[in-house]
Parts: C-alpha cells; structure tokens; sequence
C-alpha cells in the first residue's frame, strides 16, 4: 500500500514538473531581442556624406560664375569726401561711386545670407551723395532698378526710399530691394542728375 501511494505521488510530481517546463513554441513566440538603435528616437540628421555636399554646394554657390562681371574694388578706390570717412568703416566693405552718389559694396562682390521668401531676396542698400542732406530732404528723390544678366528673370522691386544717420554713416540714404531670384543682377541708383551702375551676385 505504501510502494502504492509513494509511485502515484511520484507521478504526480513528474507531471506537475513537466507542465510548467517551458514548451518549444513558447520560445518560438518569443519578440526577437531589439538593438540599441532600435530604442533610439528617428531624427532627419543627414548622412555625413549628404552634409558634405551640402556644405560643397553652399559654398560653390557663394562664388560668382565667371560669366558674371561683379564689380569689385577698382585701384585707385574712391575716396568720399568730407565729413564722411575717405574709407568704408566696415571690414570687406568698399566705397564704389563718386562724390554726387556711391554707396557701399562687398569686396568679394558677393551678397549671401538674404532673406528670402516667397516674392525672392530682400536687401537694403545705402547710399550716400554730397548734394544730400537730411534736414533738407528726408525722402530722397532717389529711385532702384535692376535686371538679372545671366536668365531672364522679373526686373528688380523697388521699395522706396527713406533717410538714416549715424557717426559712422552720416546722413544716408537708405532704400529697400527685393531681387526675385538669385544670380547675377545689374542694379543701378539714380538721384538726381547723377547715376550709379554695379553688378553684384545674388547667392541662393
């Protein structure tokens, strides 16, 4: 009676045992173990190389194409009368004109870094003449236009012109542009009898 219960009690264990053992499908039905990167959040940051030719691209785009002749510091520069300062102030900056009218350009001939929007790159440019004065005049009789030389293109908006002052400026005056599309653009200022012609590159 005792080999009895001690074999059904043994069987009862072996059973028990055998049913919580792990079964092959519940390994089966196990989620395949993640990798680190797999918990990491997706972001948009390019590939190094992408960045590359980003910055390859920027900077090709920066430089005028040899086919546009942008106007660059001429030898012997102008020299503005007084009491303005004989040289531009401003580093890379260059004094381009003559006494009744010149304003104030990049050496490199290059204006980058515009705002832009839907309606093309916006800029202020100055100018400045020794027949102006702001007490006298404070909206100059001075009108901008312009016209892309390298693709057709609409011509140059201009958005009027108004007065500024400052130590290292004098009195100015300062007229607001926006250029419909990059490239390489003509622009010309006219007060009164006097007229001013550059070509400056437009980089996207």
């Amino acid at each position: 009676m005792q080999k009895t219960k001690f074999l059904v009690s043994r069987l009862v264990l072996v059973t028990f045992v055998a049913a919580c053992a792990p079964q092959p499908s519940d390994f089966t039905k196990s989620e395949p173990v993640k990798a680190l990167e797999d918990y990491r959040m997706p972001t948009d940051v390019p590939e190094s190389s992408d960045l590359t030719a980003t910055a390859e691209f920027k900077m090709a785009s920066s430089i005028p194409p040899a086919d546009c002749p942008v106007t660059l510091p001429p030898e012997p520069g102008f020299k503005a009368p007084e009491p303005y300062f004989a040289d531009a102030p401003w580093p890379d900056i260059f004094w381009y004109g003559e006494e009744h009218l010149w304003t104030a350009l990049q050496t490199n001939g290059v204006w980058e870094g515009l705002p832009h929007d839907q309606h093309g790159y916006g800029q202020k440019i100055m100018w400045w003449s020794s027949l102006y004065t702001l007490k006298d005049e404070l909206e100059p009789a001075l009108v901008v236009f312009g016209k892309r030389l390298d693709a057709q293109a609409p011509p140059l908006e201009f958005d009027g012109a108004t007065n500024a002052s400052a130590k290292d400026i004098g009195d100015a005056m300062l007229t607001g542009v926006n250029f419909p599309t990059a490239g390489c653009w003509e622009v010309t200022g006219q007060y009164k009898k006097s007229g001013l012609t550059f070509v400056v590159w437009i980089a996207p």
